[in-house]
């Protein structure tokens, strides 16, 4: 869920209005509690495996992140991503998930329409998004949702982390080298 979407659902919720400078309070303080904790994000198990396995095999793809530039930065930097790999973080497009703004960009910058791209995601926010850019959806149950929850959000497959999912990368679509 975006950051304006976060406030927005805390406004319902609490009954409190919060302004816009109240709001952007909110996601500056967001931002450096997030940052003051980065030294503790760790990437999911698999993830850099399956980044270099993509990569080594040319099979192009790109990160999209709802997080922007300055928060994501610390966390980009543990999946050691090539240098040609793009990055689109919130703070490049309109609208962030569940608007398809993030995947629609990528898959332009990776030069391939979105209906031939996958999306992986931990969120029902990310398969919404992955459907409304006509993509496929996959799931990894590190958002906190759980398998039927993101089948109900659109997720053609759903695997534990990224480890399951490069073991099982044939169920969507991505052949063996040779």
């Amino acid at each position: 869920m975006s950051g304006g979407l976060f406030i927005d659902a805390l406004r319902r919720e609490t009954g409190h209005a919060f302004d816009a400078e109240m709001a952007e309070r909110l996601r500056a303080a967001h931002a450096e509690a997030y940052l003051a904790r980065r030294e503790s994000v760790v990437p999911l198990p698999g993830a850099r495996e399956l980044v270099a396995h993509l990569h080594e095999r040319g099979v192009p793809f790109a990160i999209a992140t709802s997080g922007a530039r300055q928060t994501a930065a610390s966390a980009l930097v543990l999946l050691d991503l090539p240098d040609d790999v793009p990055v689109v973080t919130r703070d490049l497009v309109a609208r962030a998930k569940p608007d398809p703004h993030l995947f629609l960009a990528a898959a332009q910058l990776l030069g391939v329409a979105p209906a031939n791209c996958f999306v992986v995601g931990d969120s029902v926010w990310d398969l919404l998004a992955a459907q409304r850019a006509g993509a496929l959806g996959i799931g990894v149950l590190s958002g906190g949702y759980g398998r039927e929850e993101l089948e109900r959000a659109g997720a053609y497959r759903v695997y534990a982390d990224p480890a399951e999912m490069l073991t099982r990368l044939e169920e969507v679509g991505v052949r063996p080298a040779g």
